[in-house]
Order: C-alpha cells, then structure tokens, then sequence
C-alpha cells in the first residue's frame, strides 16, 4: 500500500506566547502543496526475515542524516503498536520534500505512516484520534492526518478548519526556494519576543492577496535573515521576479514566493539550488 505525504507552507507564523516550561505558543496558518511530496509504502514483512525490528525502513531519494529507526515513520509504527497488535512491516520511503526547510516533510511521513496502518491493518481509528497520536509525535504532525488548509494555535497542535485562501489562490503559481542552509529552531525562538498581532493571520488570508504583503507576517524571519543574508536576498528576489507574495516557511530555510506565471530564469537566479514550482 502506497500513500504520497505532502508538503506544506506556512501563510503567516506568529509566536504570541510563552508557556513556564520554554515552549510558545504560536498562530499560524498550514497550507497543504500535495504537487510536492514524498512517497510512502508499506508491506507485511515476513517472520523469517532477518530483522532486529518490527519496522523495518529503507530511506532512498534525498539523504537523511539520522538513523532509520529514529525516523518519524518508524516512530508512528511504534507509536500505534503500543496500543495495538501490528504484523511485522517493510516502509519504503522516497525522500522529494527536503528536509530543514520548514515544509514538513518529516511531520507529513509520520502522519501518513499512521493512516497507512489504519487502512491497511483495518485498525478503526477515526481522524481525531489519529490527530491525538500523530501530536505525540511533533507539533506540526497533526494537521497531516486530513493535509486540508487549516488554521493552527498552541505548539501547532491544535488544529481547527479556516475559511480561504483558497478562492483567493485559484490559478496562482508557486515557486519554492530551498538553499543548502540549516536553520536551528531552537535559536530562532531564544531571539523572538512574543507579542500578539495587530491582526490575525486566518483573518488576513480572506484579504486579496495583493494585501498580504504588508500584512501577514513570518515572526522567525527577523532572526533567521538576521543570521543568514543570503535567505533575506532570495525573499527579496523573488519579489523582483514578480512574486505578489513571498515568505519563509516555518523556521526556514526554504522561501516561497505566489505568482501569477513562473518567472523564467530560475535556474540561473538560484543555482545549486533545490528549486520547485507548481500550480496552486
């Protein structure tokens, strides 16, 4: 059984609170691009085969700098199995969405990883208490369970549905930029002061989007292109290219930019670069 986890873009992130144990509290607004994603597949793995684990998981596409077995996929197995009797499974997973990007990409793995388990082991779960799993495992993870637009509060975890942009995005184009820069989350929050918006970012993203510019805002940029330049250049040249809107997702380091068509000359503007365009 094959699913494909999605990616994601953040339209606006603000971090409005922090709570006494150093976590903050955050507004944001999860955007699903299901033209980018990885590919995920699951089969029985059979009692002879040689393995020291129950999930045994093959990573191929982009590298992933990290032991198999503490990858999110095979943390969701061992997540459901604790709760239920799962068979033995062989997960191939097929790396597109890169990683460190602020897209989601492992958040999204996991999330399909629990779904795939449920429709193929026939567990019964229910979207909201896939939701609940899928928390314990980052803050992002629940809202792949649906990957439907949906507004975000708390760490990320608290998932509810929102009107638009959706109306607003009809025909639009997206280009998305990821350099060869790794961002540490954990410093970007040491160098945020939270403060609560003028205006809600699920409000702004009703407005047309030639509004957004001005108005709906990344809290972690400030930091981030503080530290990195290069990714404040890129925002900015997706703007001369002729983005109406462009923003870091997440934490970074991946930039996006909505356009109307897709600028010619990409390749020369962002060379040895990830770079991904589709249609909104």
């Amino acid at each position: 059984m094959i699913s494909y986890p999605c990616a994601k873009i953040n339209l606006g992130l603000n971090i409005i609170g922090e709570r006494s144990n150093g976590y903050h509290d955050l507004e944001t607004v999860f955007y699903p691009i299901y033209s980018l994603h990885d590919t995920l597949e699951i089969k029985y793995m059979g009692e002879d085969f040689p393995s020291d684990t129950d999930c045994d998981l093959k990573i191929t596409g982009n590298v992933i700098e990290c032991n198999e077995q503490d990858n999110l996929v095979v943390k969701a197995y061992n997540l459901l199995a604790s709760d239920f009797e799962l068979p033995r499974v062989h997960a191939h997973l097929y790396k597109k969405i890169p990683s460190q990007a602020g897209l989601g990409g492992g958040s999204s793995d996991a999330a399909y990883m629990i779904k795939l388990l449920d429709e193929r082991f026939r567990l019964n779960i229910g979207y909201a208490e896939m939701e609940r799993y899928a928390a314990k495992l980052g803050a992002d993870c629940a809202f792949f369970i649906t990957s439907e637009l949906s507004y975000a509060t708390g760490l990320g975890d608290i998932i509810s549905p929102v009107d638009g942009p959706k109306g607003n995005l009809n025909g639009y184009y997206i280009v998305i930029i990821k350099p060869d820069i790794s961002i540490s989350t954990k410093e970007a929050y040491q160098s945020i002061v939270p403060q609560k918006p003028l205006k809600c970012c699920k409000d702004i993203i009703r407005q047309p989007i030639e509004t957004w510019k001005e108005a709906l805002h990344n809290d972690f940029e400030i930091p981030i292109f503080k530290a990195h330049e290069e990714l404040a250049a890129i925002k900015q040249t997706l703007y001369d290219l002729g983005a109406i809107y462009a923003q870091m997702s997440g934490s970074g380091s991946a930039i996006f930019g909505i356009f109307r068509i897709v600028p010619n000359g990409l390749e020369e503007q962002f060379p040895n670069t990830f770079i991904f365009s589709s249609k909104l």
